[in-house]
């Protein structure tokens, strides 16, 4: 798998319980050579939860990448015009960000470095993690589906007993669906049999 020196901008997104299952995955693209540039919504950097605060989930991104995450809208413009990354990834795309790109709202330094990203006709990642991806966020998962230029990390549902509506996307396939998305090319099959996950 040839992603040394790849480009690739990873935002986190205020799924905060999902954190734990992607840093493994940031160590692993560091590893294989990606150049990584870390973007943050406001929801990941400055909400305190009991999965931990927001100053240190920034802290153990920055170590993780060895870069400043990007977090205000307006240090994420230059990423479009001076064509910085070569993809983008969003793990974990919260509802909310997944709500947001499906209908053009552009409001938050992930979005907006979203937009460049598709704006430059480059590969956008989504890794799904919401508690109503078959409630009223399927139709937005729908509409990112079937655009241009954006693949998702097969997802399924994490406890369809106690939480039905939930999907989260397997970030164990994060990386296969990175360099399937190098190629322009969609991971299959995207939807999947989730290991079941307690509810939070």
């Amino acid at each position: 798998m040839e992603l040394e020196g790849l480009r690739i901008g990873f935002a986190i997104t205020g799924s905060h319980c999902t954190y734990q299952e992607v840093w493994p995955q940031i160590e692993r693209l560091a590893s294989l050579g990606a150049d990584i540039y870390p973007i943050a919504s406001k929801a990941a950097a400055f909400t305190d939860t009991r999965f931990g605060r927001g100053e240190e989930m920034i802290k153990k991104f920055e170590q993780l990448t060895g870069k400043t995450a990007i977090i205000d809208l307006v240090d994420a413009e230059p990423i479009g015009p001076r064509k910085l990354l070569d993809l983008m990834v969003i793990a974990p795309c919260s509802g909310n960000t997944a709500a947001k790109l499906a209908n053009a709202i552009t409001d938050t330094a992930v979005t907006m470095a979203a937009k460049a990203v598709l704006r430059n006709g480059r590969p956008l990642v989504l890794a799904i993690s919401t508690n109503d991806g078959l409630g009223m966020n399927a139709k937005n998962i729908g509409v990112l589906l079937n655009t241009r230029n954006i693949f998702f990390v097969p997802f399924g549902q994490d406890n369809p007993e106690e939480k039905p509506n939930s999907l989260v996307a397997d970030m164990n396939l994060l990386i296969p669906a990175i360099a399937a998305a190098v190629s322009y090319r969609q991971l299959q099959p995207i939807l999947i049999e989730r290991t079941v996950r307690h509810a939070k």
